[in-house]
């Protein structure tokens, strides 16, 4: 444990708002709140100052992941993507074969993710295995179907025509995808059961989608603003022999190798318990790093650090005055944090 890493940085307390759910900041000071059934649009001021009047609500399906676009969503679903206008009308759609992992309920791995001016959805779907030969995930129930390699889609958001196509990872079981903020880059995250994470950094041209870099066992975070760096976690999985670690990485999306790495095990108790499960960029100068750490014969105890988005050093522990949860940046600075009576809104001192 370090000393900086230990210093007290005391959370400022904005609001509460009394609502749950995934909420996705939106231009032109919008969000967007995920629910069980339903994806709601919300003047952000009017949302934050506790105030719950939904601009618009479309009514999706529990298991559908959906990404927000100006005037409605778009929606991944067990064998479809499809976008639904303001009105709940569905604008256009687009099948595919069922997801695997789930023959009954099959679930997208993650949400598509629309492009920063809202005109491109990068959307993966599964592919058909055509033999045993490029088969990857291979059922032994005649009921159920052989997978390939997992497809990227680049979608026409208005549309829902193919711009590009390529192959790519194995068969995802979890997704994450970041659009740099230009929206000239993509990075795309798929988790593989024992074979942990693949990222890679993708340029959509006229000609398709081209890969500038990746790297394996890393997630992204997101990119900084500003820059052609894009920011990783590493978690310990058990799946590394004798090279199982928590680590933040910062990449130049031209080179191989990371331009900055930060061992996370410096800031927890215990190197083999302590767990961090995210990393969030609050803003262009900071990151805020979640776990829990295992003090010996005590219960495990949530944590936070700030830490610099340019060095990926700590800057000190982030302390509250309430229970925290599931952390949301709003794009500013401050963040949200899920707790018992609802939506807690915090800003740095």
């Amino acid at each position: 444990m370090t000393s900086t890493a230990e210093t007290p940085i005391d959370a400022t307390l904005i609001g509460t708002v009394p609502a749950t759910g995934f909420v996705t900041p939106l231009a032109g000071r919008r969000l967007a709140v995920r629910t069980d059934e339903a994806l709601e649009f919300h003047d952000a001021e009017t949302f934050l100052s506790g105030t719950l009047a939904p601009l618009r609500t479309l009514r999706l399906p529990s298991h559908a992941a959906a990404a927000p676009l100006h005037d409605g969503a778009v929606v991944a679903e067990g064998s479809r993507i499809r976008a639904i206008s303001a009105d709940g009308a569905t604008r256009w759609e687009l099948p595919h074969a069922r997801w695997h992992g789930g023959f009954q309920d099959p679930r997208p791995p993650g949400p598509p993710a629309v492009s920063p001016d809202g005109s491109l959805v990068s959307v993966l779907v599964p592919t058909l295995a055509t033999g045993k030969s490029d088969a990857m995930l291979i059922s032994d129930d005649p009921q159920r179907p052989s997978y390939q390699r997992d497809t990227l889609l680049l979608l026409d958001a208005e549309s829902g025509a193919v711009r590009a196509r390529r192959p790519i990872g194995g068969v995802t079981s979890d997704l994450t995808q970041r659009w740099h903020p230009d929206g000239s880059l993509l990075a795309l995250s798929c988790w593989t059961a024992w074979y942990s994470w693949s990222t890679w950094w993708i340029e959509p041209r006229r000609d398709g989608l081209h890969i500038r870099g990746g790297t394996t066992m890393r997630e992204v975070i997101d990119f900084l603003p500003g820059a052609s760096r894009v920011l990783t976690l590493r978690r310990a999985e058990l799946i590394a022999h004798n090279d199982d670690r928590d680590e933040l990485a910062s990449h130049d999306v031209a080179a191989d190798e990371p331009a900055a790495l930060y061992d996370l095990g410096k800031l927890g108790i215990n190197r083999g318990n302590d767990e961090f499960d995210a990393a969030i960029l609050l803003d262009d100068r900071h990151l805020l790093v979640t776990g829990r750490v295992y003090p010996p014969g005590r219960p495990g105890l949530t944590r936070h650090w700030l830490c610099d988005a340019g060095t990926l050093r700590p800057l000190g522990r982030v302390r509250y005055p309430a229970p925290v949860g599931r952390v949301t940046p709003l794009g500013d600075g401050s963040w949200l944090t899920q707790g018992t009576d609802g939506l807690h809104h915090w800003a740095l001192p």
